[in-house]
């Protein structure tokens, strides 16, 4: 039990390491900011849930999306639908020329609603389809690519097609989700109004506490058969597909469970900041999502969400202080981070800090510390032996005979 919690914590350095984010996630953040910039972290931290599933795709399993804000876009979606239902009661929307429907759809001469939005009165409903539909949208992509063994850099230009497609496609359904405006004014969760600032605080810790469960499935899976198998598969995937295994199986189950934890970002993404539109899937906020994931480490999953949180402060730090300038220096920050730290935050503690950490630790421990444990020192090796001098040649007897026979002149 101990050898196996052990290694879904990562070991002592890894069980420091997930409670001091805990710590940052559970106590820093409340203390540190108001209800308005803690809600700002709540919503950089939906964007962690990419980052742990890209590290597992793209760190491990060598697949490179970059199109995973399909996946956020469509879990957030999932949950607006039900949230915006719930906003549009008869009672609500009495002054719409068709009351019982959300107010876009009144605006565009609807006059029911669509069959596809009735199961999304169910809460239960919902929350299953924030899974199982981003799921389902990934297997089919990653079925479609991985059994045809399309891999590398054609994967990723096309999850990129596949985001501007579906960015265009919900920007022109005007009438039955939202177009560009996306699906706004979202209240309440079963009565439960989500704008006030103890429900903000609430959301926040849920937040946290999804994300923390989110990085142990994603040890789960790294510290087991199947971890070991992505990074072969990453580095040397003919030979695994010689030694029998199933290699675009394994793709396909490691890119569904990065979609469904984009789509628990998502959702709570709507739930916080109240609103879900199509400009959080198309192409610009997928690449953003890759860079989360780079400048935090792609083989670090608590890395990960340290860069999630770090690019999105510099970003509204930027573009409050320097709102003409703000792409340009987002665009440096990461060519340097890429540049002079290609492993990211999680390459620069295991290079830089991890070493001194260990040296510190070894000289408090020769000098003021407890005693390092005693060893006996290695046995000095014998002294060589003299070398023996060599016994005389033997005389054979015939010729011994033939000299004490020979007469003496």
């Amino acid at each position: 039990m101990h050898v196996a919690m052990d290694k879904l914590f990562g070991g002592r350095e890894g069980l420091v390491g997930l409670a001091i984010l805990a710590a940052v996630i559970f106590i820093v953040m409340p203390l540190t900011f108001d209800i308005f910039r803690l809600n700002l972290v709540g919503k950089y931290l939906t964007y962690a849930f990419v980052a742990i599933g890209l590290v597992l795709c793209w760190g491990y399993g060598g697949i490179l999306s970059l199109g995973q804000g399909i996946f956020f876009g469509l879990g957030g979606y999932c949950m607006a639908m039900f949230l915006k239902l719930e906003a549009s009661d008869p009672e609500s929307t009495k002054i719409q020329s068709t009351p019982g429907i959300p107010d876009f759809m009144d605006w565009n001469q609807l006059t029911a609603l669509p069959w596809f939005w009735e199961p999304f009165h169910s809460l239960s409903f919902s929350l299953l389809a924030v899974l199982a539909v981003p799921c389902l949208f990934a297997f089919i992509i990653s079925v479609a690519m991985f059994k045809r063994r399309v891999g590398g850099v054609y994967f990723a230009i096309i999850t990129q097609a596949i985001a501007l497609i579906l960015t265009i496609l919900i920007v022109g359904q005007q009438g039955y989700i939202g177009g560009i405006n996306g699906i706004t004014d979202l209240r309440t969760l079963k009565g439960w109004d989500i704008r006030t600032d103890e429900a903000k605080y609430v959301l926040y810790f849920l937040n946290g506490a999804l994300l923390i469960g989110a990085i142990l499935v994603g040890r789960l899976i790294i510290t087991s058969k199947l971890g070991r198998l992505l990074l072969a598969m990453r580095d040397r995937e003919d030979r695994v597909r010689f030694s029998g295994y199933d290699v675009s199986s394994f793709k396909i189950f490691v890119f569904c469970v990065g979609a469904m934890m984009s789509a628990i970002g998502g959702a709570m993404f709507t739930l916080q900041v109240g609103f879900m539109s199509p400009s959080f899937i198309g192409i610009v906020p997928s690449i953003e999502m890759v860079i989360f994931t780079a400048v935090g480490g792609r083989m670090s999953l608590i890395g990960a969400v340290y860069g999630a949180l770090i690019v999105n402060f510099a970003k509204t730090y930027f573009s409050e202080s320097f709102p003409a300038l703000w792409l340009f220096l987002m665009g440096g920050l990461f060519i340097a981070v890429v540049m002079l730290f290609p492993n990211g935050l999680a390459g620069i503690y295991s290079s830089h800090i991890k070493p001194k950490f260990a040296a510190w630790r070894a000289r408090r421990g020769a000098g003021g510390g407890p005693p390092l444990p005693e060893v006996a020192p290695p046995p000095e090796p014998a002294a060589p032996k003299p070398a023996e001098r060599p016994a005389a040649a033997a005389v054979p007897r015939s010729l011994a005979a033939g000299i004490q026979s020979e007469p003496s002149r």
